[in-house]
């Protein structure tokens, strides 16, 4: 069976995050999740705060993806995006505390502004915990 892989890279504006051909992509559009596979139809999609899932060979790795966008083009798929980490590298420890600030905090807002700021942080600390969590 020939190869079936396409390229994918997540770009922050301070680094590449992730490279490599993968067999199939997951992640959290701004409509909903979605997953990309070899040949799939050219398109290009918001992203919402999640976990993006990649499969090589049956093995996946979970990177959590703090917004941005998404392209699929001639087998190749990017996604830009302002934060974005390996679950294998997130620290358990410091996303925790985030998440326990950002709760604490969201008890303590009486302003909607500190509160949508509150809701962002718990967001982004799940969505790290949730990518570290998924280890094998």
């Amino acid at each position: 069976m020939p190869d079936k892989k396409f390229h994918f890279k997540i770009i922050t504006p301070e680094k590449i995050v992730y490279e490599n051909d993968i067999d199939a992509v997951y992640t959290k559009g701004s409509d909903g999740e979605f997953g990309v596979l070899y040949d799939h139809t050219p398109f290009m999609s918001g992203l919402d705060i999640g976990v993006t899932k990649v499969e090589i060979d049956g093995n996946f790795e979970y990177i959590s993806t703090i917004g941005g966008a998404f392209q699929f083009k001639n087998n190749e798929a990017v996604i830009l995006t302002e934060a974005a980490e390996r679950g294998q590298d997130i620290d358990i420890t410091r996303a925790e505390n985030a998440k326990q600030r950002a709760e604490a905090r969201l008890g303590n807002a009486n302003v909607e502004q500190d509160i949508k700021r509150a809701n962002l942080a718990l967001t982004k600390a799940m969505v790290r915990l949730k990518a570290a969590g998924k280890r094998h």
